[in-house]
């Protein structure tokens, strides 16, 4: 069924190993053994802090801003605004006193099963990963500047957001952790994750959690980021483990699926050839594809550099053959988690079954249907897919077999996605907090 190739597609043996992949049937059910293990009272410090806007420069914008549970851990829009937005969700405009300067390049991934041991590279691109080689255990942007204390690959890729002048540091002389940001001091005394730790240490009920959590810290000065990011970590493998979907049950035994749910399983295991990518328990590989997914946004350049593409994986390895490759998706309450692709290109998960099953032929016939709050003076939305050479770009870059889908293919695969639903997690474990310690307001 392979539509077509490329210089660079798929060897016959790759081919031959994605497709015993796809046949292979589902996994064996999810180990409670392989999600790390959460102590309480550091996920209930972490509660506190993803919640508290305390951790951005201007204290305007926390991780709840753009993962929030009210749009299943994500923000309801293809790209988000951080700092100088106002508001939650699809109802978030710019704050007239401090406007965004852009938006944030990539789609807010959801946050489900993030404590999962398989987990071995995080973000769209893969930017930090676990290298036992490296002093800190990881691979990041930041090299050797990467500090140690980091609990595991969750707890360390905190320090992109908080750094980001989009996300959450804001703009040069806005404000002290921005300017250093902007000069370069990241870590030790005065760098940022040291100032937004003092932040923290000066409020007496985070020392109280804190030393409850992390009873080894016995004054507010040994308080550090990596504290902070630790308990962050934990909240989140806590309060959003989804392992308890009609799926999850199907494969336990509990109760197996019937009906179009178990016809989209099996679509979904064999001919529409979804397995090859979305494999194993988590329904990921973690690895890296080109599937034509439309780009819009400012995407991802260098400061001297004037485009708006973003090529995923390759900014990371400086490989060709990785231009527009993205991280596979983890699929638990993937009905609920849109818009969908790497820039949030579609609002409608059943589109995005069609395309992405034929990624060529769905990027050719692409309609907008993105969800971008209006904010005047940023750069044009659909720059890319408005340039031909760009949208063949993409379409070149792809290599996997194409997999046209009738409509009740689709029906089928919609019945198994909804399956993929975990009511528990989506509601969560500890919740929304009245208040956090800070006494700044929290995003409901």
């Amino acid at each position: 069924m392979m539509r077509r190739m490329t210089s660079r597609g798929c060897l016959t043996a790759s081919l031959a190993l994605c497709a015993a992949t796809a046949l292979a049937g589902p996994p064996d059910p999810l180990d409670p053994m392989d999600f790390m293990p959460v102590d309480r009272a550091e996920a209930r410090l972490g509660q506190m802090l993803f919640y508290d806007p305390i951790l951005s420069g201007n204290r305007s914008v926390s991780c709840a801003s753009c993962h929030h549970p009210r749009f299943a851990t994500g923000d309801g829009v293809s790209l988000g605004l951080g700092d100088g937005g106002i508001g939650l969700g699809p109802d978030r405009h710019a704050d007239p006193d401090n406007p965004p300067e852009q938006r944030i390049p990539r789609n807010a991934p959801p946050l489900f099963n993030v404590g999962h041991a398989d987990l071995k590279a995080l973000f769209a691109d893969g930017r930090i990963e676990i290298d036992r080689s490296r002093p800190s255990g990881f691979r990041t942007p930041l090299e050797d500047a990467m500090i140690p204390g980091f609990s595991g690959i969750l707890s360390a890729q905190t320090m992109f957001p908080v750094l980001s002048p989009d996300e959450m540091a804001g703009h040069y002389q806005e404000n002290d952790v921005s300017k250093a940001v902007r000069q370069g001091r990241l870590t030790g005394p005065g760098g940022a994750w040291d100032l937004i730790a003092r932040r923290v240490a000066a409020v007496p009920a985070y020392v109280e959690m804190v030393r409850e959590a992390y009873p080894w810290i016995e004054t507010p000065d040994e308080i550090g980021f990596t504290d902070i990011s630790n308990a962050i970590a934990a909240f989140m493998a806590l309060e959003w483990r989804a392992d308890d979907s009609a799926f999850d049950r199907h494969l336990r035994g509990e109760a197996p699926l019937t009906g179009a749910a178990l016809e989209g399983m099996a679509l979904f295991y064999g001919e529409a050839g979804c397995a090859a990518c979305h494999s194993g328990p988590l329904l990921s590989d973690h690895g890296f594809h080109a599937m034509a997914a439309p780009q819009l946004g400012p995407g991802k350049a260098e400061s001297f550099e004037t485009h708006q593409r973003d090529l995923g994986r390759m900014r990371v390895t400086g490989h060709e053959a990785d231009a527009h490759a993205f991280r596979t998706p983890m699929l638990r309450n993937v009905t609920r988690t849109g818009p969908w692709g790497h820039a949030g290109g579609h609002d409608d998960l059943r589109a995005f079954l069609r395309d992405h099953a034929d990624p060529v032929a769905g990027l050719d016939a692409y309609e907008r249907q993105a969800v971008l709050p209006q904010v005047e003076g940023l750069a044009a939305d659909w720059a890319v897919m408005e340039n031909a050479e760009e949208r063949g770009a993409i379409a070149a870059a792809v290599t996997q077999p194409a997999h046209p889908l009738s409509e009740a293919d689709l029906d089928a695969l919609m019945a198994f996605m909804a399956a993929l639903t975990d009511e528990a997690s989506l509601s969560g474990r500890l919740g929304v907090p009245q208040s956090v310690p800070s006494g700044l307001p929290v995003d409901r």
